[in-house]
């Protein structure tokens, strides 16, 4: 293994593309005055998992997960260069049908098995870069996960999660061969336009699910939490549900309701609902928009995400309030369409559905002047870099003064969060850990690009005298 200090890096050149160029950015790149990119020929592969217990079930979308499976791709270049991607499963997130379908363990071993697949497919493939790598090979790992998985109205999302540790190894493989010192060096020309700021502070979203005691939520907003997200949508029929909703968001509006924040524009605390598709109806939603209203609660709503299931294609644009699509944006592809059916926000998740999708559908929702922010899949820390570079360079969410908007809740729910924490190479950095409800992103983040390039000796290890 190279030591990264002894390697050498040459400097990224600017750019210039058209319009015409913006599907597939890199084809300018041989254009006389800028760089060209290297052929890269992917020589070996390997993979591992480890299984993280959760504190207490976890609850969403009308299901409970006890175990978060981690898995590792690693990837061996022809000029004998390797690189580790790592990714956190979530199968009831990324498709309930086969969560529900299967034993736990079972959806973890079908999505890993689709890991697996990826990796067999790209094997001895010579690649440019990773966007035009995963285009090429989304389609065939999507097929075969309908196959794997025996249900062929499967969500491609649970192909893209599946997908993730490679696409981050590609990325790490990319950057090595071609120079690439940083998280913007790395990122090409064209999808530069949606990642062009640079916040000093991202507010540390953590997510309170149906069963976070409302003393719990009192106590985040006390260490300084101030934009936090709900899970709304729980277990029971649609009757049920609303009433269960309407109770959650009466109790936490009496709880927090009056406290008040510098990084809100109006200075209230941002409320961020997340149902998770189970709402069935319009009406049903406008119902608990009613009761909201009725409490003194409706204007602190800041993002409702994800409120109806993809399938049922509901026009939203004359709800009054902002919409995010979250899941149901599997691709570039659908988040224009949600876009056009009225939602007004995207939920990005490069750590559930690759950094190649996800700069694809940050630029698909920029050019359109969408808001973005970043949603957590209870990932690991290192993934949480990956997701904060993201975060970090996102404009600002309407209604918040300067900063950028990350979801993290690994520490809310793993039982061995200190452990993993460790694994992080620089985990001692300041921009880590939240304090009073942020992450400060110094020079220093930017700099080292949260640590993503550095290597990890407890992954590494999982591959040593293979």
């Amino acid at each position: 293994m190279k030591n990264q200090n002894r390697r050498t890096f040459i400097k990224n050149s600017i750019i210039t593309g058209s319009a015409m160029a913006l599907n597939n950015p890199f084809s300018m790149l041989g254009n006389s005055g800028s760089q060209s990119l290297k052929e890269i020929q992917i020589k070996k592969v390997d993979s591992n998992f480890e299984r993280e217990p959760l504190i207490r079930p976890f609850g969403f979308k009308g299901g409970y997960m006890s175990e978060i499976w981690q898995t590792v791709s690693y990837l061996e270049s022809s000029s004998g260069n390797h690189q580790i991607g790592l990714c956190t499963q979530n199968v009831l997130w990324s498709d309930a049908n086969v969560f529900s379908t299967n034993s736990e363990a079972a959806g973890n071993t079908l999505m890993y098995a689709v890991t697996e697949y990826a990796q067999k497919l790209i094997k001895g493939q010579t690649f440019k870069d990773p966007v035009s790598l995963l285009d090429d090979t989304l389609p065939e790992v999507y097929a075969y996960a309908k196959k794997v998985t025996s249900n062929p109205n499967l969500r491609k999302t649970f192909a893209l999660n599946a997908l993730v540790g490679v696409d981050n190894a590609l990325w790490l493989l990319y950057a090595h061969e071609n120079g690439f010192r940083t998280f913007d060096d790395m990122i090409p020309e064209m999808y530069k336009p949606c990642l062009s700021y640079r916040h000093d502070n991202a507010a540390a979203i953590p997510l309170m699910a149906y069963n976070i005691p409302i003393n719990e939520i009192s106590e985040a907003v006390d260490q300084g939490y101030f934009f936090m997200k709900i899970k709304i949508g729980q277990p029971g029929t649609q009757g049920e549900m609303l009433e269960k909703d309407k109770a959650r968001l009466s109790a936490i509006h009496k709880a927090i309701g009056n406290v008040r924040t510098k990084y809100s524009k109006n200075g209230k605390l941002p409320y961020y609902f997340d149902a998770n598709g189970r709402y069935e109806k319009k009406e049903t939603l406008m119902r608990l928009l009613d009761h909201a209203k009725k409490i003194g609660a409706f204007d602190q709503i800041s993002v409702i995400e994800e409120p109806f299931n993809e399938a049922l294609e509901i026009d939203v644009s004359d709800i009054p309030v902002r919409l995010a699509a979250d899941e149901s944006a599997h691709t570039d592809v659908d988040a224009i369409k949600r876009i056009e059916m009225g939602y007004k926000a995207i939920a990005l998740k490069a750590i559930a559905k690759t950094l190649s999708m996800t700069i694809k559908i940050a630029q698909e929702a920029h050019n359109r002047n969408i808001p973005c922010f970043c949603a957590d899949l209870t990932v690991n820390p290192i993934l949480i870099e990956w997701n904060k570079n993201v975060a970090a360079r996102l404009k600002s969410f309407p209604g918040m003064n300067n900063l950028g908007l990350i979801e993290s809740n690994g520490h809310q729910n793993y039982k061995n969060w200190k452990e993993m924490m460790s694994y992080h190479p620089h985990n001692n950095g300041s921009w880590v850990k939240a304090k009073n409800g942020v992450y400060s992103l110094g020079n220093d983040f930017y700099k080292k690009s949260g640590g993503i390039f550095d290597r990890s000796p407890h992954y590494e290890k999982m591959f040593l005298g293979r």
